[in-house]
């Protein structure tokens, strides 16, 4: 495995001296700030696996569409220098996790561009359950109070023009978060939907967790179940990157 993360502009990349496979992550919330820390188990398991990773770091906003297409802007350019270095690849798959899904979704390609997405802890609520007092403070400051696009008009947009039949929406059981549940009928809605849903032990933190515990406490604080739940994860989302 590459010896260090890397950093080009916005993207953290880890590559495998011969990649076979591209994976682009977008992760959730503030995790996402920096992903080659907050989600480093999961990734660097998929590195591990010959799995080349683009992860996009950034502080989530109220506009979810420009920041979903900034995303994908980004991750095409960084996907071409990886092409550029390390020959032809196959479409890369799509993984987010919580509002990383939501970003996914929004792409401007509608998905046609990936080989498929793994929607781990899909997330959509209001603006007000995500940011706690926000209903209270915003009004007073003048702040726009919803984001945009709102979680109905989101589900809207993914049964009419996401494009990508190949998705598998993972939930977690102890996941308070998550609502898959809205999610996987807006996909079943397209003619060729050919999604795919998985439950899995554990909570909205499970792909994140381990690697932020190995960050800063070193691998003894590791749970064995949780690492063993994301072993598995990580597994599935290796043998996504390659379609049937």
């Amino acid at each position: 495995m590459s010896d260090t993360w890397r950093q080009l502009g916005s993207i953290w990349q880890l590559r495998p001296p011969r990649p076979r496979a591209l994976v682009e992550f977008i992760g959730g919330s503030y995790l996402a700030a920096t992903p080659q820390l907050s989600y480093r188990r999961l990734l660097e398991g998929l590195v591990a696996r010959d799995v080349a990773v683009h992860a996009w770091s950034y502080v989530p906003g109220f506009d979810h569409q420009s920041q979903a297409r900034q995303a994908w802007s980004d991750l095409r350019t960084a996907r071409r220098h990886l092409e550029e270095r390390s020959g032809r690849l196959p479409p890369p798959l799509r993984l987010g996790h919580s509002l990383g899904c939501k970003l996914h979704l929004l792409a401007p390609d509608g998905g046609r561009g990936s080989c498929g997405l793994v929607a781990l802890s899909f997330n959509n609520f209001e603006a007000d359950r995500s940011i706690p007092l926000l209903g209270d403070i915003a009004p007073r400051l003048g702040v726009e109070t919803e984001f945009s696009p709102g979680p109905a008009e989101t589900l809207r947009l993914i049964s009419r023009h996401y494009l990508q039949p190949r998705n598998l929406v993972v939930r977690f059981g102890s996941d308070g978060l998550d609502q898959s549940e809205e999610l996987i009928p807006a996909l079943n809605q397209r003619s060729d939907d050919a999604t795919v849903f998985q439950q899995l032990p554990g909570d909205h933190l499970t792909p994140a967790s381990a690697g932020l515990r190995r960050s800063l406490l070193g691998a003894w604080a590791d749970d064995p179940k949780r690492a063993a739940v994301l072993s598995r994860l990580t597994t599935t989302v290796a043998e996504w990157t390659m379609p049937d």
